[in-house]
């Protein structure tokens, strides 16, 4: 599909701008001086008012990003004022005031360009953000990868990477209970939906190093989610060409039972069928969540979290032509497939968890949840490949296709994989505030059990003859020279592992706010330790203990200037779990030790106002050294592990982004990140890791059509240098450094927005009975890139030299949706 004349004329009247009012919400608990609910407060606003229920509950939502003003008053209590407050779109801001007797109180929050700063080395990203920001693969990772240090090549997975670790360092949470993902998924096609519901998200925060003890033993990022809490009745829908979604939401009359709701259906055709090999491709990509917030007293609550998720991936691939090399010598290989996959993954999690406020100072939780995959990898692939040259003669009926044929071989895969495992967690955390310090703690146990069953093979014939591995035992001197002996796969994997895994982990952690000569302090000291055990079948038990001190030093200085430095660091230990312990011929090595990082971040942030607008600027450079480092190999989402502590490496670099209200009313960004990361395997000397993605540079901005505000434009722009394009099977790592191309990429979006907020229809209008209405259309891919997530190495018969031929990724690709609420 090309993309026509009048979409880049709406782009280009897009950047115009003009001011719409958004909205943001405070809410909370009114108490008076002996902590007991208020009921019938007025809390006011500038433009709107709201009064607390009779547990003192209220809500209000108030205009964003600009300077806001709440009153809170009651007969026989002085009033409190929240001055000069000032909200990002869509954001949720926490305040409870206490009303008390016999004098005025003002109260005044610190006014910065953005609203109150993060301390802690957290990012926030507004929930509608990440609603409205196109994407083939819509929702929060499709935001992160525009972070800086955040990367992805491949718009059909959710996972990415961050400064320099792979896909396994990363946690991810809802509602305090750790996300898992499936282990089988190889390729980005086949992950279908991410577990987190971008419709039922609330409060995003991120943290890409240097985060604080409370969090798990990863090396690389945190993602923290909270799911809604509804205020109110509704029920939202949206439908595309990629599939349909729908949230509902409920409230009890008094206010102490709400849930949330999200079912979701995915069907990636349109998106796979835009790639280099064509297939009949019948996906089932489904899931249920459901959150549950129940306030039993004013001091206990419960919550109860529950998921299920269907990927059903069936693909028959048929053909496929790529080509290749370079304007002098181009090259063309063409494929003919046979057979089909198909894969199923089921997963289904639940979690309790219960809070119990015993006063104002001392808040405890405890949480259980548990986790169970099946998972099934079944294929049977029979390729038919032809190498030759391209076909340059325009007049040719042939033209760019393959002629003069080098080679003529092929391939059969086959997979009967089977994996079946339980994961059970129970945790406490409890947090004693007092005046600016608090102390949290925590402790929780895990037991992994894990059952998988592993039976791969790979027979190459592109020589002639069946190819044999180039091992030792396999020496001869085929073709010349006949050899009989049993057909064996070139590359292969039998193994079945049934493993347990017990794990006990704590932490602590103490943090403090004060001043000194006018400038304001933060720092957080604390410490992990986590003790575990592995054994199984057919393996040797071990124990392993690892204790992990982790730091945060923050300091506002009282400066005319709006700035914030912070320093972050410690040493972030990772247990291994069990795909770690897994080599890649399927045994387990129970001696793995967790992979250490030592970890350095400094940052800066600095807000300041510009185009009466508010605006912020965050810089941090960081250096990671990393020592018992697990190689591994990357091949489009899949990693296979050496499972061995031979190696170390590093991990250093520089961010910057830029984001605030670039038009009225909206937020926007540019972010740049500069990154090198390499490991020394066997003292071998350094090579590039397989994420060492040099240069990455993003762009989210958000617009609309002077006189017509209701017509917007979401755009996001990705360019990420190279990555290492790997290596052959049973090759050499250090002789193949070459690179990918790089990764450009932009997905526009263009909605019309009937209904919303600000735009309301009288009750005899057709659309009065909507709260949101919005019709619009994306395009993926909208400059057509060709951008490759990995290399197929294929042997050429004559050269015996193996190419590597580009695995393209998905092309111009043009969605239509719609989006309502009632």
């Amino acid at each position: 599909m090309k993309c026509p004349k009048t979409v880049l004329l709406i782009l280009t009247l897009c950047l115009g701008k003009l001011s719409l009012a958004q909205t943001a919400t405070i809410t909370g608990v009114v108490l008076d001086e002996k902590n007991i609910p208020l009921a019938d407060v007025n809390v006011s606003s500038d433009s709107k008012g709201t009064y607390t229920d009779k547990d003192g509950f209220y809500i209000l939502q108030v205009i964003s990003e600009q300077k806001t003003s709440i009153t809170f008053s009651h007969i026989g209590h002085e009033p409190v004022v929240l001055r000069n407050l000032i909200l990002s779109s869509n954001e949720t801001f926490e305040f409870n005031p206490v009303l008390k007797e016999g004098m005025t109180q003002v109260d005044g929050v610190t006014v910065t360009a953005s609203g109150e700063k993060r301390v802690e080395g957290i990012t926030t990203i507004p929930p509608g953000v990440i609603r409205r920001i196109p994407g083939a693969n819509a929702g929060v990772e499709n935001v992160l990868k525009l972070l800086p240090g955040v990367t992805s090549n491949n718009e059909l997975s959710t996972q990415y990477s961050v400064r320099g670790g792979n896909y396994d360092e990363n946690l991810v949470y809802v509602n305090g209970i750790e996300v898992y993902r499936p282990f089988l998924i190889r390729s980005g096609q086949q992950e279908g939906l991410s577990f987190i519901n971008p419709d039922m998200v609330q409060n995003l925060e991120f943290s890409p190093g240097g985060f604080q003890a409370e969090y798990g033993d990863k090396l690389s990022s945190v993602l923290d989610i909270t799911y809604k809490k509804p205020t109110e009745f509704s029920i939202r829908a949206d439908a595309s060409l990629l599939g349909l979604s729908s949230t509902i939401e409920t409230i009890s009359e008094e206010k102490d039972l709400s849930t949330i709701t999200g079912i979701r259906y995915r069907n990636n055709s349109l998106l796979v069928n835009s790639q280099q090999t064509k297939s009949n491709f019948n996906p089932t990509f489904a899931d249920i969540q459901s959150f549950l917030n129940y306030r039993i007293t004013k001091k206990v609550t419960l919550g109860i979290l529950g998921s299920f998720s269907l990927n059903d991936y069936q693909n028959e691939p048929l053909t496929r032509q790529t080509n290749f090399g370079t304007l002098d010598d181009p090259k063309a290989l063409l494929v003919y497939y046979q057979g089909r996959e198909n894969n199923r993954f089921q997963t289904t999690q639940g979690a309790i968890m219960s809070s119990y406020k015993l006063n104002d100072h001392l808040n405890l939780n405890l949480t259980t949840s548990l986790y169970h995959t099946t998972e099934e990898e079944y294929s049977d692939v029979f390729a038919s490949y032809e190498l030759g040259t391209v076909d340059t003669d325009l007049s040719s009926d042939n033209a760019g296709g393959a002629i003069a044929t080098r080679g003529i071989g092929s391939q059969f895969n086959r997979a009967r994989n089977d994996l079946d495992a339980l994961i059970f967690n129970i945790s406490h955390k409890g947090t004693y505030a007092k005046n600016s310090r608090l102390l949290e703690w925590g402790a929780t146990y895990s037991h992994e059990d894990i059952r998988d069953q592993l039976r791969e093979s790979e027979f190459l014939d592109s020589l002639g003859f069946f190819v044999r591995p180039p091992r030792s035992e396999f020496q001869n001197n085929q073709p010349e020279d006949p050899f009989d002996g049993p057909i064996i796969p070139f590359d292969g994997v039998s193994a079945k592992n049934l493993i347990k895994t017990n794990r006990f982990s704590a932490f602590t952690q103490y943090s403090n706010r004060l001043e000194w000569r006018g400038h304001h302090i933060y720092y957080n000291l604390g410490i992990r330790a986590q003790h575990w055990t592995v054994s199984g079948k057919n393996v040797d038990k071990s124990a392993h203990t690892i204790v992990s001190p982790r730091g945060q030093f923050s300091i506002k200085p009282d400066w005319d200037l709006d700035m914030l430095f912070t320093l972050a660091g410690g040493l972030y230990q990772q247990p291994p779990m069990y795909r770690e312990l897994r080599d890649q011929e399927g045994m387990v090595h129970t001696d793995v030790k967790a992979q250490k990082s030592v970890h350095t971040v400094l940052g800066n942030e600095y807000s300041f106002i510009l185009w009466d607008r508010p605006f912020t600027l965050k810089s941090e450079a960081y250096y990671k050294k990393l020592n018992s480092v697990n190689p591994y190999t990357l091949e489009d989402v899949r990693i296979r592990y050496a499972a061995a502590n031979n190696a170390k490496a590093y991990a250093y670099g520089a961010e910057i982004r830029m984001n605030g209200a670039f038009v009225p009313g909206t937020e926007s960004w540019v972010s740049m990140g500069y990154l090198k990361t390499e490991e020394n395997i066997n003292d071998r000397g350094y090579i590039s890791r397989p994420t060492d993605q040099r240069l990455n540079f993003g762009v989210l901005f958000q617009d609309y059509v002077p006189n017509i505000p209701n017509l917007k434009m979401y755009l996001n722009l990705v360019y990420n240098t190279g990555l290492p394009g790997g290596s052959p099977s049973y090759a050499d790592p250090y002789n193949f450094q070459n690179r990918l191309r790089d990764y450009r990429r932009a997905d526009l979006g263009i909605s019309h927005i009937f209904v919303d907020a600000n735009t309301t229809y009288p009750k005899n209008h057709w659309l009065h009975g909507f709260k949101e209405l919005n019709i619009g259309f994306e395009i993926f891919n909208l400059f057509n890139n060709q951008n490759s997530i990995t290399n197929t190495w294929v042997r050429d018969v004559d050269s015996k030299r193996e190419y590597a031929v580009p695995n393209f990724m998905t092309s111009r690709v043009l969605n239509l949706k719609i989006g309502t609420r009632f």
